[in-house]
């Protein structure tokens, strides 16, 4: 199941949004355009992402599963690079941000991949899954 949750807007992208920001566009190019965390190594490998969102209180843990009071990232690779991120909503759903275009809801996090088949090449596999203690 995938579906559609917002219009489409180039104000954010799929980084920003599995961080739950929805105002600017997460990156770690070198030329400094998009956001990312001070202090993080501004290079697309899994460590850099999982050190930015490490900023933001997350960290590794072994997978997707739902858990009562705590809120999930999970990070694609394709080619040994970082691809996507989807954030797991409270209702065990994830969501994910198609580059400039909408935002989706899905079921799992390979679900995006199985019904939207043109992602599969560019997004790769989920890899990483980070958690944190929800704040609200």
């Amino acid at each position: 199941m995938v579906r559609k949750t917002s219009e489409a807007t180039a104000d954010y992208n799929c980084i920003a949004w599995a961080a739950n920001e929805d105002h600017r566009f997460w990156w770690p190019d070198h030329m400094s355009i998009g956001h990312w965390p001070a202090g993080v190594p501004r290079d697309e490998t899994l460590a850099a992402f999982i050190a930015a969102y490490a900023t933001l209180g997350f960290e590794p843990c072994v997978d997707g599963t739902l858990e009562v009071g705590f809120e999930k990232v999970v990070i694609y690779m394709q080619s040994g690079k970082p691809t996507h991120a989807a954030r797991q909503l409270d209702s065990g759903l994830w969501t994910s941000k198609l580059g400039q275009d909408i935002d989706v809801e899905h079921d799992t996090p390979d679900a995006i991949l199985r019904e939207i088949a043109a992602l599969a090449p560019i997004y790769g596999m989920p890899v990483q899954y980070l958690k944190r203690p929800r704040s609200r």
